[in-house]
């Protein structure tokens, strides 16, 4: 049984010593249940054979004895999002009908929804508010791991989470709009297959800017060891960061694994490999300040 500080409702879990898949587990697709996406290939959903979740409670996570999450000498990692506990409502303000879970504070939120394939058909987030950030996967076949982020140079176009492509490969928007067309209660979807091929499945992360809690955002590398600041107004507990315009991996860092500066360590989301432990940032009170003369930090 693993202690955890809220119940988690999204998760994200692999190995951070080895190399492992990146697991993603929910609880509108019940965590339980087993059923993981990875943020790593563009491989449909699947079911842990293991089943490795074997309880979740409002401050716990029950994990199996099987080897792919518990194998002996793994050190393991679960980043985790409260959302409400797992309970669902239907939302039914746009063409597609959704399910939806949203955080109490309304800046976050779960979806699952068919897709049409019509170009220009809107689906609820639930959010309270615009969102700044999604990601959106399509479950029941392979396909990649959709990102679109309000803050892009151009924001009609996409990244794609489980590859090291720059951003402008697929729009996620109906010819002519952007993500500024994204509204307080809908997002209007292009007609493309990894957001809205007719009878697939999908489940979406929708998250928007919170003063202390959430931001999303660009900024401009300086190639100098003495790098970018990049103020989010919070002291962060997980950063990702993906140059947009250039071919590069994605890069995750957060303060639990080593907690202090410089030496927090990296994870590559779009890799299997273990955690890297070149320095490469201070986390601050405020933001956050690259501490290497490339990637995340090439001008």
């Amino acid at each position: 049984t693993i202690t955890t500080e809220n119940q988690p409702d999204l998760i994200f879990i692999r190995a951070y010593n080895q190399s492992q898949n990146w697991y993603v587990v929910d609880s509108t697709r019940v965590i339980t249940d087993n059923k993981y996406w990875l943020t790593n290939t563009s491989d449909a959903e699947d079911t842990l054979p293991q089943a490795n979740f074997t309880s979740v409670g409002a401050t716990s996570v029950g994990i199996s004895s099987g080897t792919w999450l518990n194998s002996t000498g793994s050190n393991m990692q679960m980043w985790m999002w409260r959302m409400n506990g797992g309970t669902t409502s239907t939302n039914t303000l746009g063409d597609v009908t959704s399910t939806v879970q949203v955080d109490p504070t309304g800046n976050m939120s779960i979806i699952t929804y068919t897709g049409t394939g019509v170009a220009g058909d809107t689906v609820g987030h639930g959010l309270s508010q615009a969102p700044d950030f999604f990601i959106i996967k399509r479950l029941n076949t392979g396909d990649n791991n959709m990102v679109a982020a309000r803050a892009y140079p151009n924001n009609a176009n996409d990244l794609r989470l489980d590859v090291t492509g720059a951003g402008g490969a697929t729009s996620l928007f109906p010819s002519g709009e952007s993500f500024d067309n994204v509204t307080a209660t809908l997002y209007p979807m292009a007609s493309n297959v990894p957001v809205n091929a007719s009878g697939s499945t999908y489940v979406g992360y929708f998250f928007s800017n919170c003063e202390g809690f959430i931001k999303s955002a660009m900024y401009e590398g300086n190639a100098n060891a003495d790098g970018t600041f990049v103020y989010t107004g919070f002291r962060p507990a997980l950063i990702i960061c993906k140059s947009f315009d250039s071919i590069s991996n994605w890069i995750l860092y957060d303060d639990k694994r080593e907690g202090y500066n410089v030496d927090n360590d990296s994870l590559i989301p779009n890799e299997t490999t273990a955690g890297a432990t070149t320095d490469m940032i201070d986390i601050l009170s405020n933001g956050f300040k690259l501490r290497i003369s490339t990637l995340p930090n090439a001008a």
